[in-house]
């Protein structure tokens, strides 16, 4: 269930990415404080990538992102990203250590990988929220109405309507 929300999570990218030009996708936005709907796609695509690169290794960081340039300019560049993403999702769990510097210090704790899918998931409908702000500006583009939206919340609406 797991890997079927963050593909449809992602198919939503893609739709979205099928949708705009670069010079749009890659152009400042002020309801986005100026940065691009392509900065927020890297975020997304690049959180992903850091866990699949780091599973083998299992240790993860994810401040050791590379951010591409290409991948917030270049809408076909950030597709062929996500279908990568896709087909590298694992479905064996196991254990992976996170690791973060705060205030100088390496803190490393132990997670896996599933709860780390999981907190992708949750990140990348976080900054999908945020992306839908920005599209909304534009009439063309068009977004599944759940977009952005935690699936929690689209639960409690649908228990709502009953």
């Amino acid at each position: 269930m797991l890997i079927k929300s963050i593909n449809q999570s992602l198919d939503e990218l893609t739709d979205l990415l099928n949708q705009l030009s670069d010079p749009l996708y890659s152009k400042p936005c002020a309801a986005l404080s100026s940065s691009s709907i392509g900065e927020h796609m890297r975020h997304i695509i690049e959180m992903f990538q850091c866990l699949e690169n780091s599973y083998e290794s299992e240790v993860l960081n994810y401040d050791s992102r590379e951010r591409s340039k290409r991948i917030e300019t270049e809408t076909q560049f950030a597709i062929e990203c996500i279908l990568k993403i896709k087909k590298g999702l694992k479905s064996h769990n196991k254990i992976l250590f996170l690791e973060q510097m705060i205030d100088g210090l390496t803190f490393r704790i132990q997670s896996n990988y599933y709860r780390e899918l999981l907190y992708n998931l949750e990140h990348c409908i976080h900054h999908q929220a945020l992306i839908k702000v920005a599209v909304l500006q534009f009439e063309n583009v068009s977004l599944n109405e759940n977009f952005g939206v935690a699936s929690s919340t689209i639960e409690y609406r649908k228990q709502c309507v009953q």
